[in-house]
């Protein structure tokens, strides 16, 4: 299905998938995708082969590597071979064989040439120097660009099989159906939290309904740090402003860990019944907390509600 799709040269584009840019030194990945059907187990599924121009640079190096090895094989062989024939038929066929050296990644040109070569024993006195003709076979080795960028193009493809429909309810086209499937990345991304050892490592629980709720603990609290993230950037998308971000600059898309680190300076006091900031928040804190649709009062009102950024159905826009 690769092989088909590359040699069709009939892509569909479908570009960046990537919500930031890398900047130029990490471009962002482009796409395309090739579509077509393959049956398994009697069942008919949409074959969809999709291009990377980033896919696994492992395949790149080790093509990288093949093509020295080509070269490097077929020097030595072309080494080993003879240079001078005394009668053209057998520089001919030498030459074919030259040829059939050619592959997918070098090509071979051989060539001949008639030469003049002065015959043995002394020359005569009296007239031209007596020769012979020899047939010289030499040859060029080039690499096969052609061959080369399909064995680029092939190790850049990867295949998503699916039954997933492409008219009615629920249908995707290629471009969606990949964007579904690069969607896992963010999902694995998230329990990578509930994996890090420096949680896990440090738990040390006697009985299995423990484990069981510090689990669905861990994972309430994973829910309210994504649905923060998700607050803020709606807030942007709603205002189509910024926030500070990292090394001085503005961002679109804020994450919670960035807020929380804009936040580690505030301290409250706790005086009786009333509690007290032991120091205004700055501006960047400010503009968190507005995204977050909270203000200052959030750490001084222990029953503070927050003004909602994503409204619900049957609920006004806050």
């Amino acid at each position: 299905m690769i092989a088909a799709a590359v040699d069709s040269k009939t892509w569909i584009e479908i570009g960046p998938l990537a919500e930031d840019s890398t900047g130029k030194s990490r471009p962002c990945a482009q796409y395309k995708a090739f579509e077509t059907a393959v049956i398994l187990h009697e069942k008919t599924y949409r074959a969809v082969v999709v291009h990377s121009s980033s896919h696994d640079k492992r395949r790149q190096k080790k093509l990288d590597k093949a093509i020295v090895e080509s070269k490097k094989s077929i020097n030595a062989i072309l080494r080993s071979l003879q240079t001078i024939y005394f009668c053209e038929a057998d520089a001919k066929v030498a030459a074919a064989k030259v040829g059939k050296l050619s592959g997918k990644l070098h090509e071979v040109t051989p060539s001949i040439r008639p030469v003049e070569v002065r015959r043995r024993g002394r020359p005569s006195a009296k007239g031209p120097t007596a020769t012979n003709i020899r047939y010289e076979l030499s040859w060029e080795l080039t690499l096969n660009a052609i061959g080369v960028d399909r064995q680029r193009l092939l190790a850049g493809c990867f295949v998503l099989l699916s039954n997933v429909p492409t008219q009615g309810d629920g249908a995707l086209n290629a471009g969606k159906l990949l964007q579904t499937y690069k969607g896992q990345y963010g999902v694995e991304n998230d329990f990578a939290f509930l994996k890090d050892p420096l949680i896990v490592n440090d738990l040390f629980l006697k009985t299995p309904s423990r484990i069981d709720a510090l689990g669905m603990i861990l994972i309430i609290a994973l829910m309210v740090w994504r649905l923060m993230e998700r607050n803020m950037r709606t807030h942007i998308e709603n205002t189509k402003t910024t926030l500070p971000g990292w090394d001085k600059k503005v961002t679109t898309k804020p994450t919670a860990f960035m807020m929380t680190t804009i936040m580690t300076n505030i301290m409250v006091a706790v005086i009786g019944d009333q509690r007290v900031l032991l120091r205004r928040l700055n501006p960047k804190q400010l503009a968190f907390l507005e995204a977050l649709g909270v203000d200052s009062s959030v750490f001084l009102k222990p029953q503070c509600k927050c003004q909602p950024i994503i409204p619900t159905k049957g609920a006004q826009k806050g």
